[in-house]
Formats: structure tokens, C-alpha cells, sequence
């Protein structure tokens, strides 16, 4: 606004002013021109796209996403915007930008849903909806329970993952995403335990009992499933259903002989009496 002001005076009152401040004004006006220019104008799609990868390479992963965001405005067609799609995805993902990692990453299954690499569309929107909600602290040290996530981030991954096992059987992501898949079903599993741990000690028995049936009719090669029999049994002591109770017990007792849920139900029976 000063070098507007300025440069509006008229030349008698021009005169007045302190030259040092025109000068001033004028040097800002030069720099906010310089500021605004765009460096990239002007630049082919192979040469947004080269430089995007180089800031890739270096862990510039902000620099990389400006870089493929301005090939796909300005060259929208093409093997080069197709690609900086995808790694417009996973540069969010290296900056642990999760949510933008998975938009992208479904833009481009949107966009292009025969696309040679669509394996990897799905599979790197499985490992940003995985990694969703851990913090810094444990993409580092590798520390937190999966298990106590967000049950909807859990099953995305969980569906991202299988997608890839299941439509891409020579994608070079396959192996690693069914061991992904065993890991997801087996905190989608626990979950649901925790949940029934929480109601279990807060006496809400019957919504005890429906948590741990989902574990049993969905998750049944889990290691889960016997803490599901143990606290199933446990809830129905509670309510007095006899019957359940023991149909259940029976079913633990023969899967998991050694399970220590067996002396808690003892326990609860010798209380009943």
C-alpha cells in the first residue's frame, strides 16, 4: 500500500519525499514481482516430472507433491500425469500425511482403473489407511497396539490389501499383502476383544457376548478366539444362562485345553453357589 502511494503523488509533492523511501518501495515492489514468478513456468511434463523424482530421491517429499500437482494441472493427459498421480500419493505417505496419501491414492483408482499399477494404488492406500492414525513417535520406534486403532482404518487396510491378493495374483506386492492380511485380521480380532473386555467390566454382559461372536463366526484362525470362548462363557455365568454357558465352555475346552479361562469359569461357578 506505501508504494502504491507513493507512486501515485504528484510530482510537487514528489519532491518532498524522502528519497531513501522511494527507493525502499520500489526495491519491494521489484521483490514481491520476484517472489510471485513461478520458477517451474515454462517447464515440459518430463522435466516437472524429473525434478518431482529427484525431491523424491532426497526426502523433499513437499517440494516432490508441488512438483506433480503442476505437471497434472498443466499437462492433465499423458503417461507423465498418470504416474504423478501415483507418486503424488506416496510422497504424502513418506510425509506421513495420511488422509491426503489415501485421497490420492483412491483419485487415482478413480481415475484410472486399468492402469498397469493399480496393484500398488491399492496397496500403498492399504499402508496409509494402516498407518492412519500412529503417531511419529511409533512410525520410529515401532511401538503402539494395532489392535486399538480405528476399527474403520483397520478395515480399510484390511480391504486395500485383499484387493491386491485378489485381482493381482502376479503383483509383486502380493506376498507381502497377505502377511498384511493375516496382521490385520488378527488386530481386527482384538478389537473386537477389547471392546468385550470393556463391556465384560462394566456388567453390560449381553453386548459382551455379541463383540466376542464376532470374533468366533468372523475371525475364527485367529489366536483371538479363545479369549472370545473364555469371556462368552464368563458373560453367560453372569446372566445365569446355564446352558450357553456350558455349551461354551465345552467348545473352549476342547480347542484350548490349557486355557486359563477354564479356572476363571471354576471360579465363577463356586461363586454362584
Amino acid at each position: 500500500m506505501l508504494a502504491v502511494s507513493i507512486l501515485t503523488l504528484s510530482a510537487p509533492r514528489m519532491r518532498h519525499f524522502p528519497v531513501s523511501i522511494i527507493i525502499l518501495s520500489l526495491f519491494l515492489l521489484s521483490a514481491c514481482a520476484s517472489l510471485d514468478e513461478d520458477e517451474t513456468k515454462g517447464w515440459s511434463a518430463q522435466r516437472l516430472y524429473d525434478q518431482g523424482k529427484t525431491a523424491l530421491t532426497n526426502k523433499e517429499y513437499t517440494s516432490a507433491v508441488q512438483r506433480f500437482e503442476k505437471l497434472e494441472a498443466r499437462y492433465p493427459y499423458g503417461p507423465y500425469a498418470e504416474q504423478a498421480m501415483l507418486e503424488t500419493a506416496y510422497a504424502y505417505y513418506k510425509n506421513d500425511e495420511m488422509p491426503s496419501a489415501i485421497a490420492a491414492a483412491n483419485r487415482f483408482l478413480r481415475v484410472h482403473p486399468t492402469h498397469p499399477h493399480v496393484d500398488y494404488a491399492y496397496y500403498l492406500k492399504g499402508l496409509a489407511s494402516f498407518d492412519e492414525e500412529r503417531s511419529s513417535l511409533e512410525r520410529i520406534f515401532g511401538a503402539g497396539d494395532s489392535a486399538k486403532r480405528d476399527p474403520k482404518a483397520l478395515r480399510d487396510a484390511y480391504d486395500a490389501f485383499k484387493e491386491v491378493v485378489q485381482r493381482f495374483p502376479n503383483s509383486k506386492y502380493l506376498d507381502d499383502s497377505r502377511k498384511r492380511l493375516v496382521s490385520l485380521q488378527n488386530a481386527m480380532a482384538m478389537s473386537d476383544i477389547h471392546a468385550a473386555r470393556y463391556y465384560y467390566s462394566r456388567g453390560a454382559y449381553v453386548a459382551t457376548v455379541n463383540r466376542t461372536k464376532s470374533v468366533i463366526e468372523n475371525y475364527q484362525r485367529t489366536p483371538a478366539v479363545e479369549e472370545a470362548l473364555g469371556l462368552q462363557a464368563l458373560a453367560y455365568s453372569k446372566m445365569n444362562l446355564t446352558v450357553l454357558m456350558n455349551d461354551t465352555r465345552r467348545v473352549l475346552e476342547k480347542n484350548f485345553p490349557q486355557s486359563a479361562y477354564l479356572a476363571d469359569l471354576d471360579k465363577a461357578g463356586k461363586e454362584s453357589n
